[in-house]
């Protein structure tokens, strides 16, 4: 089909959704019609097992009672993700006894339909937590993203955009827009927040010098995903990592002043179904006293 034919439009609020952006998924939708490379790559030996990351991170005030934080990002509910890798992921999360699960973002490949929502609220159900919370990643945000924040909204997430939700008097979460796609305000987010401890999400790494000009002090956490680890790496590193930051960190734990940072590799897949040393993960933060 001749490119002028192709729908090459963002389907949500997102921008930097350019005409070869979107000739490539016009493309990868017939490709990959039938999910054909999710079910291939799920025979692979090892190809559906989950890494838990853990970590500690002082933050709380002295004598305050220890937070324990889930975090997954990049789902990519879609053709190159398998189910039994995203079960995998919830089952760890579920296990893992959290106060809060957070919610990185890019939860759709190519589009948001109703089904992949539906399944989106399912994975998302099965993990008790006290808190749910989630932000938007660039790939939600080109697609019909109203679906999945009510799928998330009907599972008690709550979604944050440039806002914040205090989970205790000492801890708040600060949800920030996607800094590739959407309009990051830390600014606005970070408007009279006065607890000591602040876990700062956002969908990319590259949202670190907005939030790093608004903090109201020094103790805080910031967790992204989007980079995948590269996703197709090598003994020695990622190939390709999206973003300038992203180049930079591209996954792990960073003591980037005035933040601990933690960036995911993520769970699934977009364009390519497989991954090469950049196992999909989970993380789980435990937030302890100083």
């Amino acid at each position: 089909m001749h490119a002028t034919l192709v729908d090459v439009r963002s389907r949500g609020r997102g921008t930097s959704y350019s005409r070869r952006r979107g000739v490539v998924e016009h493309a990868l939708r017939f490709a990959y019609r039938g999910d054909w490379p999710a079910r291939i790559w799920a025979k692979v030996p090892g190809s559906c097992a989950v890494r838990v990351v853990e970590r500690s991170v002082p933050l709380l005030p002295p004598g305050s009672s220890p937070l324990r934080f889930g975090f997954v990002s990049d789902i990519h509910i879609g053709p190159t993700t398998p189910l039994a890798l995203l079960d995998a992921a919830f089952d760890a999360l579920a296990r893992a006894r959290l106060d809060v699960l957070m919610l990185g973002g890019d939860y759709v490949f190519l589009d948001a339909t109703r089904e992949k929502a539906d399944l989106l609220a399912s994975l998302v159900a099965r993990v008790p937590a006290k808190k749910k919370v989630a932000v938007l990643g660039n790939h939600d945000l080109w697609a019909e993203h109203v679906l999945l924040e009510r799928a998330l909204e009907s599972v008690n997430v709550e979604i944050l955009c440039n806002t914040r939700v205090q989970i205790t008097p000492d801890c708040a979460v600060v949800g920030l827009d996607d800094p590739w796609t959407g309009r990051i305000d830390a600014s606005l987010a970070m408007r009279d927040v006065t607890a000591r401890a602040i876990v700062v999400l956002c969908h990319s790494p590259d949202g670190l010098p907005n939030a790093s000009a608004h903090i109201p002090h020094t103790n805080a956490l910031y967790v992204c995903g989007h980079t995948h680890g590269g996703h197709i790496a090598t003994p020695w590193g990622p190939i390709i990592t999206p973003g300038r930051l992203g180049k930079k960190y591209p996954h792990g734990f960073h003591d980037v002043p005035p933040f601990f940072l933690h960036v995911s590799r993520g769970i699934g897949g977009s364009e390519v179904p497989m991954r090469t040393f950049a196992s999909p993960e989970v993380a789980v933060i435990d937030v302890v006293a100083l």
